[in-house]
């Protein structure tokens, strides 16, 4: 942001060096990047971070400038005095896609005489690098660097139906803008239109049918609030960039959008002639008074800056800024809401920057004690750092992804069945507005875009929090549970071990078990609910195909969410020790043949029961089906160790073990040995 050290004067007193200006405003945050002397004028480069959208105009500034060195602020009055008929007599505003431009404010001039600049304006611009246009345009852009709200002049004869439209772009609509080249728009992007044609990039630059010329005479005067993220966008996909587009990026303050526009009207009057129509049209989202509360406690200060600054001073440096403070101050605290242009200004931490800021980073000595606390890990940092290790050991990358979904991503997963998820009116994402109750859809995008990339083996797994209904007052676990999530090119079984791995390394001994599982986006059979310990603990399987034809996955997937708190939970279980075995074990092999419907699960439960208390452990070793078997037929291989801690075991021993296996199984599953 160039600023312009005469135009300054205008709103505060500068009656210090310009080195102390500077200086103090470097310190303070807006860091020196030059200074020029262009035709008289100083012209003062500061760098303005994207959370201060508020210092891109010379208000902005001249506010920073008041704050820090006690000076008063001067802001100019707008008050243009309308003499014509009511202006939505002769023109009317209407906004098609309110989620791309919430707000648009028009008003119009009538019998303007559009000519060269005084020498004034021209000027004040030069300093800042802006070529000066005409009277008319050169306004708008000298109310545009003076307090950050972009404007655009339209020639009010030359809309088609002298009406304004604000609608999405048809794909392959164009444009040709005031630099003289044609754009070609997409279905995306914002546009403002007349009843045949567009005649502006929405937020970006205007078109030249419409632009201002010697022959105007009457003007539409616009100051709009476009949303964000399609300025951006638009900028970027039409590599067309602003001084509007940079300000609409980093928000504007709506509330002071009519000002604008009165400003405008009334240097227009002033240098330009003309009429103004009485009253304006306003249509969109008004502007509502802030009532988020942000309370500092004056402890904090110390233990976050390491001085003692008195309470008073921190109230009073917050309130010359701009904030209004709500109640008395206590011994304590004092509680504030912070003004339309500090949109930055949301939490104890941000008022205390601004504390130290404005008294000064200096005054806080280089050799000041600041206390350590000592913190020790939460049980779930603890979990959750072992999980990593086991993850990764395992193969696994973690994958970061954002919490909205769009409702087709939504429909890709759907533990809780038909459950409707949460809505979330978030204006800077457009099809992505619901909040997700699984990880895997955003996982398995994941998945098919390391595919696209010719990556076929990118196995993932993320650690976030998923948001379900729940009843007002519910504790947060139940609202926003946090969640394990894996996606693997690896087989149903391959994956079940992992998870049985990860179970092991929090706390071994633990038996996981696993039960059909009824969820319509798994492949008949070939899902199942887990429990650990005997508690809920989530859900294995293997993709749809019609999940993977959506997607277009090359491969097939096994998927797997499980429940956090129930690791934590189970690793807070105390570990029980035992002695190494001094004795050699046996191991014998099963190849058990059954029915179809007998799971492994099953299958397990049976062989330890029967095993007593010689059965020390069970390997899965393979499943098998085929024509030697027939048909709804399939075998199991399992290897079943034996050990005694006493003793070393005999063969009869092992044996008679064996056989009360097997007839355990043939008797309950009706299984039998291959």
């Amino acid at each position: 942001m160039i600023a312009s050290w005469d135009w300054l004067t205008e709103y505060v007193s500068l009656d210090m060096s310009l080195d102390n200006l500077t200086d103090r405003l470097t310190i303070s945050g807006l860091n020196l990047e030059g200074i020029e002397e262009v035709g008289g004028e100083t012209a003062i480069d500061l760098e303005v971070t994207s959370n201060r959208a508020d210092c891109l105009g010379h208000i902005g500034i001249a506010r920073e400038v008041a704050c820090l060195f006690d000076k008063k602020l001067t802001i100019p009055a707008a008050e243009p005095t309308a003499t014509g008929d009511a202006v939505d007599e002769v023109t009317s505003v209407t906004i098609d896609c309110p989620e791309l431009c919430p707000r648009y404010v028009a008003r119009v001039i009538r019998n303007v005489k559009v000519g060269p600049s005084p020498d004034w304006l021209q000027k004040r611009l030069a300093t800042l690098g802006i070529a000066s246009i005409n009277n008319v345009v050169d306004i708008t852009n000298y109310v545009l660097m003076e307090c950050g709200q972009p404007l655009h002049a339209f020639d009010f004869d030359k809309l088609s139906g002298q009406k304004i439209v604000v609608r999405k772009a048809t794909k392959g609509e164009k444009i040709t803008a005031i630099d003289q080249r044609e754009y070609e728009l997409d279905a995306e992007m914002c546009v403002i239109a007349d009843v045949d044609r567009p005649v502006a990039i929405a937020g970006v630059m205007g078109g030249l049918d419409t632009e201002i010329s010697a022959g105007t005479t009457n003007i539409l005067i616009e100051v709009a609030n476009f949303t964000p993220l399609t300025v951006r966008s638009t900028a970027r996909k039409l590599s067309l960039h602003s001084d509007s587009s940079f300000r609409f990026e980093r928000y504007i303050d709506v509330h002071q959008m009519d000002w604008a526009s009165r400003r405008c009207c009334d240097l227009i009057l002033q240098i330009a002639g003309g009429e103004l129509l009485e009253g304006s049209i306003d249509v969109g989202e008004q502007p509502t008074e802030k009532t988020e509360q942000v309370t500092l406690r004056f402890s904090q200060i110390k233990r976050l800056l390491g001085i003692d600054i008195d309470p008073k001073t921190a109230v009073e440096i917050l309130t010359v800024l701009g904030l209004k403070q709500v109640g008395k101050t206590t011994k304590t605290d004092a509680t504030f809401i912070a003004p339309t242009w500090r949109r930055d200004l949301t939490r104890e931490v941000d008022l205390i920057e601004e504390v130290a800021r404005i008294y000064g980073y200096d005054q806080i000595p280089e050799d000041r004690f600041l206390p350590v606390h000592l913190t020790t890990p939460t049980e779930k940092d603890q979990t959750t750092r072992q999980l990593y290790k086991v993850l990764n050991g395992l193969g696994f990358s973690e994958a970061y992804t954002v919490s909205f979904v769009s409702r087709e991503d939504h429909e890709l997963f759907q533990p809780f069945g038909e459950l409707e998820p949460l809505h979330v009116e978030h204006s800077t994402r457009k099809k992505e507005n619901l909040l997700r109750q699984s990880l895997i859809p955003s996982l398995l995008r994941s998945r098919r875009e390391n595919e696209r990339h010719n990556v076929f083996n990118a196995e993932l797994f993320e650690i976030a929090k998923v948001y379900v209904k729940a009843k007002p007052g519910a504790p947060e676990q139940e609202v926003e549970p946090m969640r394990l999530s894996m996606v693997s090119g690896r087989s149903f079984l391959e994956l079940k071990g992992a998870i049985e791995t990860i179970a092991n390394r929090i706390n071994d001994g633990l038996v996981m078990e696993a039960k059909p599982a009824d969820i319509g986006q798994f492949e008949p059979g070939r899902g199942a609910e887990l429990s650990l310990d005997g508690k809920p603990f989530g859900w294995i399987g293997e993709i749809s195909r019609d999940v993977q034809d959506k997607l277009s996955l090359r491969d097939t997937v096994c998927v797997a969410e499980l429940d956090l708190a129930t690791l934590i939970d189970i690793r807070k279980q105390i570990k029980h020790a035992t002695e190494l075995p001094q004795f050699p074990n046996i191991t014998r092999d099963f190849n058990f043949v059954m029915n179809e419907s007998v799971e492994w699960n099953d299958l397990e439960t049976t062989v330890r029961s029967a095993g007593g208390k010689l059965l020390e452990n069970i390997q899965y070793g393979g499943m098998f089906r085929g024509k030697q078997l027939g048909a709804d037929l399939k075998s199991y291989l399992m290897h079943v160790s034996f050990r005694s801690s006493e003793r070393t075991l005999t063969s009869e021993e092992v044996d008679a073990a064996h056989a009360d296996i097997v007839a355990a199984c043939e008797k309950k599953l009706n299984v039998n040995l291959r």
